[in-house]
């Protein structure tokens, strides 16, 4: 059982290093969305390293490994983004931005998912995401674009506005998807 806990944890971790990256790729691109807010493409992407986050957590500690594989695959996934980013010429300030958000809300992150250990897992993934993605959101926004041309204080609100709306959303939806699979899994090995 434990071996099946580290596949998941490796897939998980590779799957969230990728939605990083990709993200980051994506960052310049924005979609106006209206009253809600101007939506860098990344974030389409980004939502969903919030829940695999918290996959990796509940997988990591099914195989009995704690919070050292989360911090290393957090780690990982920064060193990687860079490594992608200045490959391709993405502007510095985006490196900084991205590295330093996600070192700094993916930590806090962290912490506040393994304190609540013994509360049920949707209620430490929408406890843990409730203070990482406007951390995160906020922090990336003020440190990509402030002094920017073109970024005043209403742009770069509108783009955290649009930021926490998607990162919200595609995080709850892939909490709830995989708590419906975890029940399903339960069931079938109670079956068995």
């Amino acid at each position: 059982m434990r071996e099946r806990h580290l596949v998941w944890l490796s897939a998980t971790a590779a799957l969230y290093t990728l939605a990083v990256a990709v993200s980051n790729l994506l960052i310049p691109i924005f979609i106006d969305l209206g009253p809600f807010g101007m939506l860098s493409a990344g974030t389409l992407t980004f939502g969903l390293t919030f829940t695999l986050r918290d996959i990796a957590h509940q997988t990591s500690a099914r195989a009995g490994l704690g919070r050292s594989p989360i911090f290393l695959m957090i780690a990982v996934a920064a060193v990687v983004n860079v490594i992608v980013a200045a490959l391709i010429g993405t502007p510095g300030r985006f490196l900084i931005a991205s590295f330093g958000a996600i070192l700094l809300s993916e930590g806090v992150d962290t912490e506040i998912y393994h304190r609540l250990r013994a509360r049920s897992w949707l209620i430490r993934v929408f406890s843990s995401n409730a203070v990482s993605v406007p951390l995160d959101s906020i922090a990336f926004t003020i440190i990509a674009f402030a002094g920017e041309p073109g970024y005043d204080a209403m742009t770069m609100l509108q783009i955290v506005q649009a930021d926490l709306l998607f990162k919200f959303g595609i995080g709850a939806f892939i909490a709830l998807a995989k708590t419906l699979w975890n029940r399903a899994e339960d069931r079938r090995a109670l079956s068995a």
